[in-house]
């Protein structure tokens, strides 16, 4: 993942990776409890390999 998509000072600079961040976090990391970090990173690769990809 890119860290900027633009220029400095562009104010829609980050915008879309800040977007999905919220969403994922909204959707899939807030309503979840995971035991280890691992199950945490699998379960969120897998929301987003297998829902988000598909949008």
């Amino acid at each position: 993942m890119r860290a900027s998509l633009g220029r400095a000072g562009t104010c829609y600079d980050n915008a879309l990776a800040g977007s999905f961040n919220s969403m994922l976090k909204i959707e899939r990391v807030y309503r979840h409890v995971y035991p280890t970090r691992t199950k945490a990173q699998k379960d969120i690769a897998n929301y987003i390999e297998v829902f988000f990809n598909c949008r």
